[in-house]
């Protein structure tokens, strides 16, 4: 009876694992090439999208383009019995002190939050950006179609909007369209800040800027790698933990390194063909996207983007010069890539929006032991716990162990000394939380 037993809770895991993968697999296949080339084309034919452009015409400019973007959102929750709440979430910024703003406005967001069933505090979220610009971006009046900068991603948020819609998840998420980024990531810094005083638990940003060029300037064409930019310890650890950084190690396992972790490992399950890069930089050399402003309040973000770009076609008035095409127009976008980055932002909210909550606190010892001893808080919803580790100089998690509904596990012969650990917890149908580095020492 034992053994009868045993079996057909085996056959249950697996026939529940099977149907949790066919949902994440129906999400990568739902997301449409054809929704996007739309979309791309109705933000690029706005003329442009400037922050500082109009905002009463109904054909031109970033008002309109506001507009239309909130219209999409609702017409989604319509289709779902109204499940997204959709509003504008705005800031006012002046020319005083700001080198980039040219004349006192709102920055304005579009936020569209479709509520968790079980934690609706806790939120998941993709932010494209509204906002385009032409060479000088105090230039408010000139076209700038800004089809790959920011209409591919802006189209990707909306788009995974109208996958997702068609799912409950026991988490929050958030699709926003966010403004304000060519000229100091107003847009970001004035929702992260909306997020900390509503006391928001968020998850993780997965902010896509740039995901429709597959040819870079320096001629590689390349419509499968894609990068995920990471800072490796938040800005606002303590001295304290900075001090243990030097005796414990975890220099490059902040929050938003093993977001980046998270999305690198459900790529590869899920979408193999795909070539995920781990960049351990905040962003491009020496500059900026819309995560860093919550990355600056603690929160995990990381920038989702093409691995080649072109700087021909990035922040330029369109022209022709020595036979060089200039501007971020559509005939540019790739919108197959556009596609599979959707997907991969599909798939990684679905994970996380259906996982349980993550440890908040996990313990470690074994110090001159041939074990490693992991302790960590229960967590609501989980059905089983994953140990993760892996050599201390790899960028990703390379072993791991499930280990039950327990609190605490020893990892028999495994020495501490020569590795990196971290926690998960999982449901009863496999999703996982981000790994938990280590954040206190057993005694």
């Amino acid at each position: 009876m034992k053994a009868i037993l045993s079996l057909f809770i085996l056959l249950f895991s697996v026939t529940a694992l099977s149907q949790t993968q066919q949902n994440i697999y129906d999400i990568i296949d739902a997301v449409s090439e054809e929704r996007l080339r739309q979309d791309v084309k109705t933000l690029t034919e706005f003329g442009t999208r400037n922050t500082f452009s109009d905002t009463v015409s109904n054909t031109r400019g970033i008002g309109a383009a506001r507009r239309w973007i909130k219209n999409e959102f609702e017409t989604i929750s319509k289709a779902c019995q109204n499940c997204l709440e959709v509003f504008y979430q705005k800031d006012f910024v002046t020319k005083e002190g700001n080198r980039r703003v040219p004349h006192d406005a709102w920055v304005v967001n579009v936020v569209a939050i479709q509520k968790g069933t079980k934690y609706p505090n806790r939120y998941i979220i993709m932010s494209g950006d509204i906002d385009s610009r032409a060479s000088d971006t105090m230039d408010f009046t000139t076209d700038a179609p800004g089809a790959n900068d920011n209409a591919s991603g802006m189209a990707g948020t909306i788009e995974a909007a109208r996958v997702l819609s068609n799912y409950e998840f026991e988490s929050s998420i958030i699709y926003v369209g966010l403004s304000g980024e060519e000229q100091g990531l107003f847009g970001g810094a004035g929702l992260a800040k909306y997020a900390k005083e509503k006391g928001w638990d968020i998850i993780g940003v997965l902010n896509n800027d740039m995901i429709g060029n597959i040819e870079g300037v320096d001629g590689v064409i390349d419509n499968r790698t894609f990068r995920i930019f990471s800072e490796p310890v938040p800005p606002t650890e303590t001295e304290r933990q900075r001090n243990a950084r030097r005796f414990y190690g975890g220099e490059v396992d902040g929050i938003s390194r093993q977001l980046a972790r998270y999305v690198h490992k459900s790529v590869k399950t899920y979408m193999p063909e795909m070539n995920p890069m781990m960049i351990y930089r905040l962003d491009r050399f020496g500059r900026g996207g819309h995560h860093r402003p919550f990355n600056d309040l603690g929160f995990a973000g990381i920038r989702i983007m093409e691995a080649h770009e072109n700087y021909t076609q990035q922040h330029q008035d369109i022209r022709t010069e020595d036979g060089i095409h200039y501007g971020d127009t559509f005939e540019h976008v790739n919108f197959g890539y556009v596609k599979k980055l959707t997907a991969v932002n599909a798939l990684n909210m679905a994970s996380l929006a259906w996982a349980p909550p993550a440890p908040t606190t996990v313990a470690i010892g074994g110090i001159v032991e041939a074990s490693a001893k992991l302790k960590w808080e229960a967590v609501d919803g989980a059905a089983n716990y994953k140990i993760y580790w892996r050599s201390t100089t790899s960028p990703t998690w390379d072993h791991s162990r499930l280990v039950g509904n327990t609190t605490e596990f020893t990892l028999e012969g495994i020495v501490i000394d020569n590795f990196y650990f971290g926690v998960a917890a999982v449901d009863e149908d496999g999703f996982e939380s981000v790994v938990v580095f280590p954040n206190q020492i057993l005694r």
